[in-house]
Formats: C-alpha cells, structure tokens, sequence
C-alpha cells in the first residue's frame, strides 16, 4: 500500500474517534511545555497535535524555547552562550505568568522533557510555584543525576552538584497540592549503571533506570522508549494526557487538517552550543516536491528574510497534501541545509529551523553529503528499521539507543537525484545537493 494511501486511510479510520471526543466537554487545564538540554519548542510538534486531536484548544497549550538551552559545564560558572540552573528557572516563571495571563487559568500544568523537568521541580517545589501548578510531568529527567561522582561537581547533570542535592535534599521530592507523574524507560542512555554515555566508559555512574524517579510522585516505567522518546513517544503522550485530563484520550493518532499552516523561528548555533536566540537575515524557501525528490516548480511556495525576531511563515500548504516537502534554509556564514520533511497532518508554529551542525571530519572532501536526523527520539538495534540509501546506516550501534544521526557521502554523479530514508513506517524522500556550493542535504524525521 503506498504511502498517499496510507495516510489517507489513517486519517479515515481516526475520524469516529475525533467526532467522539467533540462529544465531551473541552479541557480547561492550560499547558506548558519545557524541552530539554540543547533542544527547542519545535520537539514537542507532535506532542501538541495529539492533544489537539484529543480537543485541548491550540491557545491553552505553550511550548516554550529556553533562550540558551546548553547547561554550563560549571553550574556557578558563567559560560557563553550557555544557562545555568537559576536562569532556567527564573525564565520559566515568566513564561507560567505569561500562560496564566494569556488564559486566566489560575494553575497551569507543566511537562518537561530532560533538562526541562529541573526547572519544574524547582519552581514548584523550592520556589513556591505549586500554588501555580496543579500537574507535574517529568519524562526521562536525570532527577538524580546522569552520574554521581566527584569529578564535575558544578555540573547539573552530578548527584553531588549543589542544584540537585537541594532538589533532592528534603523528606519529599514533590509539592504538596501539586500532581506529579515521572515517566523513565530501560532503555534511556541519561539513566545507565555504566558510565559509557558520560565519557566515561567501564566505571560504575552510581545511577540506574531507577534515577528518574521521584518521591512522592507516581512514577511509570515505559519499557523500551529511549531517552527522547519518554516525552514524544505516542505511549508518553497517553500517559501525559491521563495525568493532566483525568481520562483516557480517545485517540493516539494524529487526526490531519486539510491546509496546514507551517510557521517557526530561525534560531542559531553560538560558540559550539545550541541557541533559541533569534537569528535576522536567514531566509527560509518552501518548496512542494514529488515522491522522487524533485521539486513541482522552481519558484517556491514561499520565500521570506527573517527580521530581529527571527520568524519566518505562514505559509498555508495546499489541502489534503499528503506529499513530502522541502525546506531551504540559508544564514549567512553557514552551510544552507536543504531539509527534506515527509509531510505535515496539522498546522504548526513551532516549526523551528537551525542552520546544521558543521562537517565532521569524515564528511569533509565528500562530493555530496546527505543527513538523516530523528530530533524526537534516538535510532535503536534491533528495535528499529533505519536505511539510508536502502543501507544500514553505518551508525548501526547495539545497546541502548544512542544514536539520533546517520550520514552519507555521495560522490558527484549523485548530486540531483532521489535518495530514500527508512524510520520504520515513516519514509522520506531527498534529493542529493552538491556539497561544493556549502550545501548539505538533511532527511529530518517527524516521528
């Protein structure tokens, strides 16, 4: 069955559901969404489509962009372009009033993935926001450290860091008044025995599967989802929704609107970190292409240059368009990305874009160079199915899921064809772009 029908036929078999759920009464509980380290807002994408599928409105759910998202590798030491524990804390405080005022909800719920759930914890239970918080989701939070050791002890991520031996330092873990729900999994890299995914391979971290959990909270064991996955995973959305709703969703699909309006931000990278900060002078292309790669029209279905706040759309897309698309991304003094996406069920304005990462050296002296990247989760063996080029990656790692990008050099006589990425059931379809002209083709994956 090909992909067209598929999506249409998902779409049809959701539909009693969706009128089912017009039935009850709208949620009223208004959310706040906190990713992780390094991350931004546009990873909880999907998340927010199936709580609008579930009938939470649009305008009672904020996912929000802490503005440098890297932790410093010193909590109380300043470092550019990095945040430490209080900025985190104090930035997300404004962004709860802000949600309050916009609602008039006098308590918000919180979802943090990673670094996101640190934030939570201390603005509800040491900063007394729990009069301002009725739910508290953490997914795949360190709450007790990635390790525990005497090496590093400024950083966040250390059980003997100062930060976390005052959030983990009372008789409780949670504020009374506030529902807390914790989500981990056996298979989440930041939560390992071993000290391998800390640079530190063959010495014990003092932590285990365990150390996402809370005291006090209900905490939930979700076996196999990795470390992303515990907050973008279908099976956290349910566990989220139950938490904050009280009920069952009615449907863990993603129900599509017929024209889709597409909008985000142009954020930036700054001294090797990651940042939300918006970037001017980016300009953004969207083009409509076909199942071989190939763009419909030369001129694009949108074009704009990012002003200060760096914002980009909308463009609304054409209805009931169940084909991939391709979006150009160009910041001066930066390799432009051709960012090939399958296509998008529902509209977004989270869709954030980032000039990519620099050439690694092995990438470097090749013809063409063709990315494939999962933001929301990591690759796992032998769980998944992955295939660049109808290929293995080369990336193929056994163990816990590590692994969230696999690359391809191409030689010339590629540049301009279709090239195929395998996810599972998702596949997407890029086109190979010649590496001599600064630009490198990235297969972002939506699910």
């Amino acid at each position: 069955m090909g992909l067209h029908r598929r999506a249409l036929l998902g779409s049809a078999l959701a539909v009693p559901f969706i009128r089912a759920a017009g039935a009850q009464p709208a949620p009223t509980t208004p959310i706040l969404f906190v990713h992780g380290n390094g991350d931004h807002a546009a990873l909880w994408m999907t998340t927010l489509w199936r709580f609008e599928t579930n009938g939470w409105p649009r305008d009672r759910m904020m996912a929000v962009n802490m503005p440098d998202p890297a932790a410093r590798a010193d909590d109380a030491v300043a470092q550019a372009g990095r945040s430490s524990s209080t900025e985190q804390t104090t930035r997300l405080a404004t962004f709860v009033a802000e949600l309050r005022a916009r609602t008039g909800a006098p308590r918000v719920a919180l979802i943090g993935n990673s670094r996101g759930g640190y934030p939570i914890r201390d603005f509800v239970a040491q900063q007394g926001g729990a009069s301002q918080v009725s739910h508290v989701v953490t997914c795949g939070t360190p709450n007790h450290g990635v390790y525990d050791w005497d090496a590093n002890p400024g950083s966040e991520f250390n059980a003997r860091s100062p930060f976390l031996r005052r959030l983990n330092g009372g008789a409780t873990d949670v504020a009374a008044g506030t529902s807390f729900l914790t989500i981990r999994s056996d298979n989440d890299l930041y939560a390992q025995a071993d000290g391998r995914y800390a640079s530190r391979p063959g010495v014990p971290t003092g932590i285990t599967q365990d150390g996402p959990s809370l005291r006090g909270a209900n905490n939930i064991l979700l076996t196999g989802l990795d470390h992303r996955e515990t907050a973008y995973h279908w099976r956290s959305f349910r566990e989220q929704f139950k938490h904050v709703a009280g009920r069952e969703p009615h449907t863990l699909t993603v129900q599509p609107e017929e024209r889709p309006a597409l909008g985000g931000l142009v954020t930036g990278l700054a001294n090797g970190a990651a940042t939300n900060r918006p970037v001017a002078g980016a300009t953004v292309e969207l083009f409509l292409i076909d199942w071989h790669g190939q763009r419909e029209s030369e001129e694009p279905l949108y074009r704009t240059t990012t002003g200060v706040d760096g914002a980009w759309g909308s463009v609304t897309l054409p209805p009931w368009r169940f084909a991939p698309v391709e979006i150009v991304l160009t910041v001066p003094g930066q390799l432009t990305a051709h960012y090939f996406r399958s296509n998008f069920p529902r509209s977004t304005q989270v869709l954030h874009l980032r000039p990519p990462a620099p050439l690694t050296e092995a990438e470097r002296g090749a013809a063409a160079v063709m990315r494939m990247t999962r933001p929301r989760g990591y690759f796992s063996w032998p769980r998944d199915v992955v295939l660049l080029n109808d290929t293995e990656i080369a990336e193929k790692r056994d163990g816990v899921a590590s692994v969230a990008t696999a690359s391809l050099r191409l030689p010339a006589e590629r540049v301009g064809s279709a090239i195929y990425g395998v996810f599972n059931e998702e596949k997407l379809i890029g086109r190979v772009v010649p590496l001599a002209e600064d630009r490198i083709g990235v297969m972002e994956l939506t699910w």
